[in-house]
C-alpha cells in the first residue's frame, strides 16, 4: 500500500470519526430534539468506515448511500464481516433528510444507531493497518 493511499483511508475514517463524535454530542444533550440527525450521522459514520476498507483494499464502488450493498462488497473481501447486522441504518442516509419520507426515530432508535455506528467503526479499524 502506497502512503498516498494509506493517508486516504485515514481520511475517510476521520471522517467517519467525526460523525460519530457529532452524534455523541447530540446524544448527551437533549437527544429527543435530534434523534433524526443523530440517526442520520450514524448511517453516514456506517457508510464512511465501509467505504474506508473498500479504498484500502482498492475497491472501486459507486456513488451509493446504500450500506447494504457496501457491506456486501466488503464481504467478498473478508467473510467475517458478514456479522455485521446494519438492521435498517440505510434508511437513516438519505430518506430521513426529506419530508416526503419523514421518518422520526425514537430515543432508543437514536442510541441503538449510535452504538451500532461505533461497533461497526471498532471492527472496520481492526481490519486496516493505516
Amino acid at each position: 500500500m502506497t502512503d498516498a493511499l494509506k493517508e486516504y483511508v485515514k481520511k475517510w475514517l476521520a471522517k467517519a470519526d467525526e460523525d460519530i463524535h457529532v452524534l455523541n454530542d447530540l446524544l448527551k444533550s437533549e437527544p429527543e430534539y435530534y434523534t433524526g440527525s443523530i440517526c442520520f450521522h450514524a448511517q453516514q459514520a456506517a457508510e464512511k468506515y465501509l467505504k474506508a476498507f473498500l479504498v484500502y483494499h482498492s475497491i472501486d464502488f459507486p456513488r451509493t448511500h446504500d450500506l447494504d450493498f457496501l457491506l456486501s462488497l466488503c464481504i467478498k473481501i473478508e467473510s467475517s464481516l458478514e456479522s455485521i447486522n446494519l438492521m435498517d441504518l440505510s434508511e437513516f442516509g438519505v430518506a430521513i433528510r426529506y419530508p416526503d419520507d419523514f421518518l422520526v426515530p425514537t430515543i432508543s432508535d437514536a442510541q441503538f444507531y449510535s452504538k451500532l455506528a461505533s461497533e461497526i467503526g471498532i471492527i472496520i479499524k481492526s481490519k486496516l493497518d493505516v
